[in-house]
């Protein structure tokens, strides 16, 4: 059986037993902010940049990994192992996957690049997905084919936690954030096929937080899901009180609670708060 690594980048959230795995690997992404370089999950964590962004004026920045950082992992792996899998953030939301795929073409070991076509956890659970697949016999075309075909099974909703850093980052024209601060409207945002669309524009929070809700009923009463992920910004708060008012509509959910990282923060801000699931 050939050996296998996978490769991600720092925007995902990977289990304790996944990260301490030897065979995965995260490369981070680099975060400019206040004339500083960081490296994410490495130099700098999520309590440390929302602290330094509270006060800062300067306008925090991410960039992808270049693509000689791919390259060099990939050779350096290919001491230990037959093939790579490479899974990444939504190539509509960051070049990362671009990078990856560039550097898949410069090394010898075979690499294949996969577009998770979201982030955070739900990216994590392809790569638990995929080494479960390994783990129980199956060959590099068929968890290919299988994780391909997951990616395009997940729904999305997030509520913006600042719609003033999403101008910041360079995410928001500054016409709508005009509009949007002036008449206090809180955006639903989804991530379809990897990029990000207004589902509605609501006018408060708590019409935002029931209306995701309700769009979670209906995929629960059209689709067959099992576990939901509610993610969010700096505090959990929001997020236990989320997960609360699903139990109330389903029992048989599992709910689990998980930060969206330092990366999605520089442009969503620290009381973003998303529910994600899969659907067979």
């Amino acid at each position: 059986m050939e050996r296998v690594a996978w490769v991600t980048d720092s925007s995902v959230w990977l289990d304790e037993d996944i990260q301490n795995r030897p065979d995965v690997f995260v490369e981070p992404i680099t975060i400019f902010f206040e004339e500083e370089e960081y490296l994410d999950g490495i130099t700098i964590t999520p309590e440390q940049f929302y602290t330094k962004l509270r006060t800062s004026q300067s306008v925090p920045k991410t960039s992808q990994p270049p693509v000689g950082k791919f390259a060099q992992l990939y050779n350096r792996l290919h001491k230990d192992f037959d093939h790579i899998f490479s899974i990444h953030l939504s190539g509509k939301l960051s070049g990362t996957l671009s990078s990856a795929q560039q550097a898949a073409n410069l090394v010898d070991i075979p690499v294949t690049v996969i577009d998770s076509k979201i982030l955070t956890y739900p990216m994590g659970v392809l790569i638990r997905e995929g080494i479960r697949l390994r783990d129980d016999g199956k060959d590099i075309k068929e968890i290919n084919s299988y994780l391909t075909a997951m990616a395009n099974k997940n729904e999305t909703y997030v509520l913006i936690g600042s719609l003033e850093q999403l101008h910041r980052s360079g995410r928001m024209n500054s016409a709508q954030f005009f509009l949007g601060s002036m008449l206090s409207i809180k955006p639903i945002i989804s991530i379809t096929d990897g990029a990000l669309s207004v589902v509605e524009k609501v006018r408060s929070e708590k019409k935002a937080t029931a209306r995701i809700i309700q769009l979670l009923k209906d995929a629960i009463n059209n689709k067959d899901i099992e576990e939901i992920y509610i993610l969010f910004g700096l505090n959990d708060d929001k997020a236990k009180g989320l997960k609360e008012e699903i139990k109330q509509i389903s029992s048989r959910l599992k709910i689990s609670i998980f930060p969206l990282g330092t990366a999605i923060g520089v442009h969503a801000g620290e009381d973003t708060l998303g529910i994600s699931w899969f659907y067979k």
